[in-house]
């Protein structure tokens, strides 16, 4: 599953007809992260250095596409999403949740360090006091807690979790797809940078959004006060 994602995003980081991605669970739970369980069997130990040599390319690799794709990325997450699946929800733009679900980063229950981004995404979004309890202690977090944490967008009853999340892809992929993308890259950039360099960022980035249809049409829609027709390029 995680090479076929990674498959899918990286062809749609390179297909200018999409204007959002949508990413979703096909049954009762989200995710429920890799199965440690078959990949460390007894006769199936890996070798040494074989995490080194191969999560660079899967999960790690998913995580960041997710992350810096020029594409806004909503995730919906209903039932569990733990250990990668949490961190994939993490690492969306949005995610949108049943109040009911659970996050869980089980890492350090089951022996083994944390890994698919926890540690950078976690104190991030709801700070360092917060990422030890879900890391360090295990604690599981419901949807509407993540909301409250700053976790995720949203949390919502389950029989609005797929509307709410269709509206959200919607706004999204109506909007200046080309301006939208720089956006996010530059909102990821300026968690390393200084204000300066984002400033430096930002203007490189206004530079291009200018030169783009979606930056005439928006004008041409302020002075003739109407709602803009964005088409993605």
């Amino acid at each position: 599953m995680i090479d076929d994602l990674v498959r899918l995003l990286g062809t749609a980081a390179h297909d200018d007809s999409l204007r959002a991605v949508a990413l979703t669970g096909s049954g009762e739970d989200f995710c429920a992260g890799a199965d440690w369980v078959a990949t460390n069997a007894e006769n199936k130990r890996p070798r040494t250095g074989d995490l080194v040599r191969r999560i660079p390319h899967t999960a790690h690799r998913l995580v960041e596409l997710i992350a810096t794709i020029q594409l806004p990325v909503v995730c919906t997450v209903r039932g569990w999403a733990v250990g990668l699946g949490c961190n994939l929800a993490l690492a969306a733009d949005f995610t949108v949740a049943d109040t009911a679900a659970t996050f869980w980063e089980p890492f350090l229950q089951r022996g083994f360090s944390p890994d698919s981004g926890a540690t950078w995404l976690l104190p991030r979004l709801a700070g360092v006091a917060r990422a030890k309890r879900m890391l360090l202690l295990g604690e599981k977090v419901t949807g509407a807690d993540a909301a409250d944490w700053g976790l995720i967008h949203a949390a919502v009853p389950a029989d609005e979790l797929t509307d709410a999340a269709d509206e959200l892809v919607t706004r999204l992929a109506a909007g200046p797809t080309v301006a939208i993308g720089l956006a996010k890259q530059a909102l990821a950039y300026g968690q390393s940078a200084t204000l300066a360099q984002s400033m430096n960022q930002e203007l490189s980035n206004l530079e291009l959004s200018c030169r783009t249809a979606d930056f005439k049409e928006g004008l041409a829609a302020f002075r003739e006060r109407r709602d803009p027709d964005y088409k993605g390029f």
